[in-house]
């Protein structure tokens, strides 16, 4: 296991997360300002590009360097915001998850033995010599 390597493909992924958070709010922002340019970015946004948020912003800047300047402003301030929180976040929220995950898994296999006791206790009657009459 890599941990540098895994440590950059998370902050590979947030990034990208993050630019679409960033496209996400100056959308809005526009959608009240200026409603042309919200739509002529929510269209260009749809596109598959928005997974890759360096690559999107690449090609935005062909298209609208002014847009692209605003979402990495904005990317960068939720960036700023968010690096603050994440640790204890992404920590907390792993381990409650697994403990969610671990009750439901227990749960789940303690209901079965439970919901069919009838099929233990034949076994058990069947295999004890105990049990047979002559």
């Amino acid at each position: 296991m890599n941990i540098k390597q895994i440590a950059k493909d998370t902050a590979k992924t947030l990034q990208s997360y993050l630019t679409y958070q960033a496209v996400k709010t100056v959308i809005a922002q526009l959608s009240e300002t200026n409603p042309p340019l919200s739509l002529w970015l929510h269209r260009f946004s749809v596109k598959d590009k928005i997974q890759d948020g360096e690559a999107y912003i690449e090609d935005l800047f062909r298209e609208s360097p002014d847009l692209a300047l605003r979402i990495m402003t904005v990317r960068e301030y939720l960036a700023e915001e968010v690096t603050e929180y994440l640790p204890e976040m992404v920590s907390a929220g792993i381990t409650q998850a697994n403990m969610e995950h671990r009750r439901k898994h227990l749960e789940r296999i303690t209901q079965l033995d439970i919901s069919n006791p009838s099929s233990g206790s034949q076994q058990q009657q069947s295999s004890d010599p105990s049990s047979d009459s002559p």
